[in-house]
């Protein structure tokens, strides 16, 4: 069964990264929520994908109390997934300005899911390489994920070499024969992002492990049917 990944929560129905997009998520039935972590000014976890707010201003650069209040904590964001998983995908590019190669905010979610339980409901990802084999060290028993836009020569080697259970490529660069090469690596396969209905019966024809997508109400009725 392909599992339905709710993007930043239900977030077509509601607005991204919220505590009321997620659960909208969960009621709805998703089997996981995708969601984004950053840093801000006084150190704290906040669940936000772009590392400025509308106005410019950087999260960075802010202190909590400064940021608007739909946009919450990582503990609120966890709490409102409660029962299932959750797919913690950690920001740090070296584009944007909150880039840290020390991988602090790695750290701290480590710190967060394990005081939650840790283990295989947790399901963490990242861009960055360096990121996400810091994850694979410091979060035991949590899964762990490698997000990329292509899916190169020996990207899937690589992935399964360092231990790491999913791949999570862009949906343009997916197709049979990658999701057919990764799980005889023992790569679990979710695709991000997907919201038209006839891919989606493509992608789980194939076999792909997981959907992400904006629509977690499409993607269920389609697998109902």
């Amino acid at each position: 069964m392909t599992l339905v990944i709710a993007h930043r929560g239900a977030s077509r129905l509601e607005t991204e990264n919220t505590v009321v997009a997620f659960e909208r998520a969960v009621a709805l039935g998703a089997d996981l929520v995708e969601l984004d972590v950053r840093r801000t000014a006084d150190d704290r976890l906040v669940v936000h994908h772009d590392a400025h707010l509308a106005d410019g201003r950087a999260i960075r650069d802010l202190r909590r109390g400064d940021l608007p209040d739909h946009v919450p904590e990582l503990d609120d964001a966890l709490d409102a997934c409660d029962g299932i998983a959750v797919n913690v995908e950690i920001k740090n590019d070296q584009r944007d300005p909150d880039f840290d190669p020390a991988d602090w905010v790695a750290d701290r979610v480590g710190v967060e899911l394990l005081r939650r339980g840790g283990g295989p409901r947790w399901l963490i990802s990242s861009f960055r390489w360096e990121t996400i084999e810091r994850c694979r060290r410091t979060s035991p028993g949590a899964r762990t994920a490698f997000l990329t836009v292509d899916v190169g020569p020996g990207v899937v080697d690589r992935v399964a070499a360092a231990g790491h259970q999913a791949i999570h490529p862009w949906d343009g660069a997916v197709d049979e024969a990658l999701v057919r090469d990764a799980h005889a690596a023992g790569l679990a396969v979710n695709v991000w992002t997907c919201d038209d209905p006839d891919r989606m019966r493509q992608l789980a024809s194939w076999g792909v492990d997981g959907i992400c997508t904006n629509v977690p109400d499409v993607a269920l009725d389609l697998r109902r049917r």
